[in-house]
């Protein structure tokens, strides 16, 4: 591994791979991405793949409009195939404040240029005809919206970082930082398994320094344990989060189907599984990607309600990942005071992989030298600290 860098991103995650591409792309390309797994080993292999514009604040609706269209361009750019497919966002709304909700978020999102509209339980059930409606009293729903393949579009983000000089090292556990008077002079690093470049199983105990006076932490659910080496406290906690997929159906399912009831939501995607999860607070506290059968019964018991037709479907396999929740369910975005060049992209609920491509976009632009884009400002950690608390309520699953 290289011994000196511009910029280290800690995550190999869409996020840090996201960041590490835009920064190479803007000509800053002696940056080293280093992750203690592998790649997909995190959150961004163990999610939905969904990607909507369909949120409650403007500047999550602003941004994802255009991160849609990167995710649109991607498969071009980028040269593999996510199988991105736009067939829609479908929410639904059980109570009358959940009603409010969507009204008000609806009339936000027009005036931001998407064509999402209020439907009728009947008109949802146009939309997605094996839907039963009992208890729905409305829905929104913007056919632009859509859901990805999340595998690939981490390979993607990593090969076309690498092909512009990013060094992607894997297996690579970040465990302390050299610092002097809040400026960070290296970052600290234990190989923890196989290398992808050297297909050897070192000592797990060999570490090193990469000399560096900037760093990204993009760790996900992980990124309090890495601030807090640098005397930085963050205050996202991680939720596990538990999704399955069924056997192959013919394809029938347009839209993603979200339920803002029950945190319930389910698409198919281009080979014909049903796959989708459901929200649950009453889980352990702590980094835990550990399946449940209690989940399953969950989960199982809200999708026949909504969808009769899936109640004989078999599952084919189920997996967990983490949530990284913030206070007031928006992100932590940008520098932080206590350390110099010392960059935060976390927080993101559960829902950072949507967001990635155009916040990884933005933020190595602030990286490279553009002043900070107002979104962000938004996202600083100390509004924790002076009790300026965000607020967003189009939080699934």
């Amino acid at each position: 591994m290289r011994d000196r860098a511009d910029v280290v991103v800690v995550g190999a995650g869409i996020m840090g791979l996201s960041v590490a591409y835009h920064l190479a792309e803007r000509g800053m390309r002696n940056v080293t991405v280093v992750d203690q797994s592998y790649l997909c080993g995190g959150a961004s292999g163990r999610n939905g793949g969904g990607v909507r514009a369909q949120w409650s604040s403007e500047a999550n609706v602003r941004l994802m409009l255009e991160s849609i269209q990167m995710c649109r361009d991607f498969a071009t750019k980028m040269k593999i195939n996510v199988w991105f497919r736009q067939g829609g966002y479908l929410f639904l709304a059980r109570t009358n404040d959940e009603r409010a909700t969507l009204e008000r978020s609806v009339t936000l999102q027009n005036e931001c240029g998407l064509e999402t509209r209020m439907l009728s339980p009947g008109e949802a059930r146009r939309v997605v005809p094996e839907l039963d409606v009992t208890g729905v009293q409305a829905a929104s729903y913007n056919p632009d919206d859509g859901v990805v393949f999340p595998w690939p579009f981490v390979w993607g983000y990593s090969q076309a970082a690498q092909k512009l000089g990013v060094e992607v090292a894997a297996w690579h556990e970040v465990v302390g930082f050299d610092a002097t008077a809040g400026r960070i002079d290296g970052v600290r690093v234990r190989r923890t398994g196989r290398s992808s470049s050297t297909r050897s199983t070192p000592s797990t105990d060999e570490t090193f320094t990469i000399a560096t006076h900037r760093v990204v932490n993009a760790a996900g659910a992980w990124s309090p344990g890495v601030a807090r080496m640098l005397g930085v406290e963050l205050p996202n906690k991680p939720h596990r989060h538990e999704i399955c997929s069924s056997e192959p159906l013919k394809p029938w399912l347009k839209p993603l189907v979200a339920d803002l009831s029950d945190g319930l939501y389910f698409s198919q995607s281009t080979r014909g599984e049903i796959v989708g999860g459901i929200g649950n607070e009453y889980v352990a506290p702590g980094l835990d990607q550990e399946s449940s059968h209690a989940f399953l019964g969950r989960y199982a018991s809200a999708l026949v309600r909504a969808c009769p037709v899936l109640g004989a479907v078999k599952v084919l396999r189920q997996w967990a990942g983490c949530y990284d929740l913030t206070p007031d369910a928006n992100p932590i975005v940008g520098p932080v005071a206590e350390v110099e060049h010392f960059y935060q992209a976390s927080g993101f609920m559960g829902h950072g992989f949507m967001m990635a491509p155009i916040v990884g976009k933005r933020l190595a632009e602030a990286i490279a030298g553009k002043p900070m884009i107002p979104e962000f400002e938004r996202w600083n950690l100390r509004r924790f600290k002076e009790g300026k608390l965000l607020s967003e309520g189009m939080i699934i699953g």
